[in-house]
């Protein structure tokens, strides 16, 4: 058990990881044309953008609750997934792959450690 706040975040990189695969290099054309569709909806790239992000945060809920057969597992990861998306974007801006990688591990896994690590 002490070490749970560790394989959630490591099974959280992985999911992020999936998803980006899973999105970009196997389901591409559909989500391109996802995208376009929900620009449509809500008419504003930004309101895009925080769907697609909203979206992102749904995926990460159901692997995790899945692997660790808790759904409150699965809220915390995607919310705190979300949270760090939301404000890089918003605060930093652009970085590069590594550096997201790294981020959101470090701040996933500092989160997870006040859950359960403490």
């Amino acid at each position: 058990m002490e070490l749970l706040w560790f394989y959630v975040a490591i099974v959280l990189a992985i999911s992020d990881i999936l998803h980006t695969q899973l999105m970009w290099k196997v389901l591409n054309n559909f989500y391109i044309i996802l995208g376009g569709l929900i620009y449509q909806s809500v008419d504003s790239p930004a309101k895009t953008w925080l769907v697609h992000e909203l979206m992102e945060a749904a995926f990460h809920f159901v692997v995790l609750t899945l692997v660790f057969l808790s759904p409150t597992i699965g809220i915390l990861a995607a919310f705190i997934h979300f949270v760090i998306d939301v404000c890089h974007t918003v605060l930093i801006g652009h970085m590069g792959e590594l550096e997201h990688r790294a981020l959101h591990f470090i701040i996933e896994s500092a989160f997870f450690i006040a859950i359960y690590g403490l």
